[in-house]
């Protein structure tokens, strides 16, 4: 690892020494920008990981003085990967560089898988907003570059946190979009009742009943198999448990659909909203009498 350390700055002074010097035009961006290469990769050998972030830093100047947006957006894209080792917010402004150049050359397919990198760096942080911001662009392009299904994957996301920052409305309405496109489709047709489910239980959480009820009505036309699934008769015993504000009701009903298909933190966190605000009308209830 030593070795790879000395040969790593061996390299980079030789780049350095190369850029100061005199050459023809291009020519010494050329040889030092192979230089810084080879630099680049050695300190990562070494596992030097922020110096071979630099290094590609370096790397991505000598090709954007030849002119090569490409070249610099994929050596940025090597130094966020490096700086991931070490520095999320390094890794988050060289994927941002990265994707202003692929943007620029009209990579946008490229542009908008970078853009979800910066999305999932943010969820790693816990950093809602931000990680939502980012997904949101990577949807939009992964659907103007037509990869609809990565495009539904960073909805999803976006819905998953509206919902967590009770944002319900915009949640509904991109699981109820999601369903809709999965129903033109016999490869995607077996997911709709999940993301109706979710689109059910977001309604839910804002406790409207006549809302609930609309909706389940709704889903049951745009997809008859529904009202025949145990997702169906959920929503429709919560909703039943929420109008009589019956707290045991609620409770039998979620534990028994548990038991057979498990419910992921995301719906339990949901869920548990909904309980609680049945719990406070109840208090409220016997608080008049």
């Amino acid at each position: 690892m030593g070795d790879q350390l000395g040969r790593a700055e061996e390299f980079e002074k030789k780049a350095e020494k190369k850029l100061s010097g005199w050459g023809l035009f291009g020519s010494k961006y050329e040889d030092a920008a192979d230089l810084f290469d080879k630099a680049a990769n050695s300190f990562k050998l070494a596992k030097s990981w922020d110096k071979a972030g630099a290094t590609y830093i370096k790397l991505a100047n000598c090709h954007l003085k030849l002119d090569s947006k490409h070249e610099a957006a994929q050596a940025y894209v090597d130094a966020a990967h490096c700086y991931k080792k070490t520095s999320t917010s390094e890794a988050i402004s060289c994927l941002a560089q990265a994707v202003d150049m692929f943007c620029d050359i009209g990579r946008i397919n490229m542009a908008a898988r970078y853009y979800k990198e910066i999305a999932e760096l943010y969820e790693s942080e816990a950093n809602v907003e931000k990680s939502m911001e980012f997904y949101k662009k990577a949807a939009d392009f992964f659907q103007s570059e037509e990869v609809t299904t990565t495009a539904n994957q960073c909805k999803q996301k976006v819905a998953q946190f509206a919902a967590q920052l009770e944002q319900y409305k915009e949640a509904i309405e991109i699981y109820e979009e999601i369903a809709k496109h999965c129903l033109g489709n016999n490869l995607l047709k077996y997911g709709v009742k999940g993301h109706l489910l979710n689109a059910g239980i977001c309604h839910l959480c804002k406790g409207d009943v006549v809302a609930i009820t609309n909706a389940l009505e709704q889903y049951q036309e745009m997809d008859p198999t529904f009202s025949r699934s145990r997702e169906c008769k959920l929503l429709e015993d919560i909703a039943a448990a929420v109008d009589e504000e019956d707290v045991a009701k609620f409770t039998d009903v979620v534990k028994e659909f548990d038991s057979m298909t498990p419910l992921d933190s995301w719906k339990t966190t949901l869920l548990l909203r909904v309980k609680e605000k049945i719990k406070a009308k109840e208090m409220e209830e016997d608080d008049l009498t």
